[in-house]
């Protein structure tokens, strides 16, 4: 059953007025003949009618999965700005009104050093609030200090004094993107594959639907609550350079 729901006005591709309603403000709003649809961010960021919802008198039914009415998960973004800035911001745009996100924006920390860097994050509060790691996986993701450095950080308890969960979203660049529950070692940093052999991280293909970015992401929160004897991380080495260009 629908408790409440998240409404808006759709106008020109933007929302007007998002608020919180309960159902039978739904219920009534159908009895008046209005008609209810559900909406989704689009690649530019955008919002655009997705679905259609009916009422027959006891319950409502929708065409299209919808993504959950719940609390919205601190969520820092680890990528390779070089390859991947225009699948950053697409992400940010399908999926920004679900988390909120504490990520490094480009440019905004540069550090040759990681204790200074992962010291940065903390300090300016990026990273300090995260309860997902959230690491879009590229081709050469695995081989870029930084990202390494986010990933270590994310892990250690005494960031922020809490763990992170883990969630990979494999790019359609990646060498395993299409491949399910296969994971090629060479396609990752050792710290990452340690912590998909160990069960700790969430692994999906790169997706626009927003339940299922919503439900990776409850995992993974489910998983720093619940799992987190499973990180790897403390005697895995940080890189102290770039494996690739």
């Amino acid at each position: 059953m629908i408790d409440t729901v998240k409404v808006g006005v759709l106008q020109d591709g933007s929302v007007v007025d998002f608020e919180v309603k309960h159902r039978n403000w739904l219920v009534n709003c159908y009895n008046q003949g209005n008609s209810i649809r559900g909406l989704k961010r689009t690649l530019d960021n955008k919002w655009s009618r997705y679905g259609s919802f009916s009422y027959d008198g006891s319950y409502f039914s929708w065409t299209h999965s919808l993504p959950k009415n719940i609390s919205k998960r601190n969520v820092f973004i680890s990528y390779y700005h070089n390859d991947d800035q225009v699948k950053r911001e697409e992400f940010g745009n399908l999926f920004r009104d679900l988390m909120i996100d504490q990520s490094v924006k480009l440019d905004d920390i540069d550090s040759e050093n990681s204790n200074d860097y992962i010291h940065r994050l903390i300090n300016e509060g990026f990273m300090k609030d995260a309860t997902v790691l959230a690491v879009l996986l590229g081709p050469n993701t695995q081989c870029r200090k930084h990202v390494d450095w986010e990933i270590g950080g994310a892990l250690n308890i005494k960031v922020g004094d809490r763990y992170a969960g883990l969630l990979g979203i494999r790019l359609p660049s990646h060498p395993d993107y299409g491949l399910g529950e296969t994971y090629n070692e060479a396609n990752y940093s050792e710290r990452f594959y340690a912590n998909i052999e160990s069960g700790y991280a969430v692994v999906i293909d790169w997706t626009e639907n927003r339940l299922e970015f919503q439900n990776a992401m409850e995992l993974a929160f489910y998983k720093k609550n619940n799992e987190s004897d499973k990180i790897e991380n403390i005697g895995i080495p940080r890189l102290t350079e770039n494996l690739c260009e």
